[in-house]
């Protein structure tokens, strides 16, 4: 029941926008390439659940790749 109340469903969109907007800092500050970093911001854009998740698995930077 908590979960269809008006204001969870806004707290849960704020999450995600501020962890949104934390990927997207940290895109840019990557030393990835530059065309790289624009499609990751633009994955994180247009798809903001599953980009976040993908950005996270395999960005710049996640453990997966170290």
């Amino acid at each position: 029941m908590l979960f269809r109340s008006g204001m969870s469903m806004k707290l849960l969109g704020l999450l995600q926008l501020a962890v949104a907007i934390y990927a997207i800092v940290m895109i840019i500050q990557s030393s990835a390439e530059t065309g790289a970093k624009v499609l990751w911001v633009l994955l994180v854009l247009i798809v903001p659940l599953i980009g976040l998740i993908i950005w996270a698995l395999m960005g710049p930077g996640s453990p997966l790749k170290r």
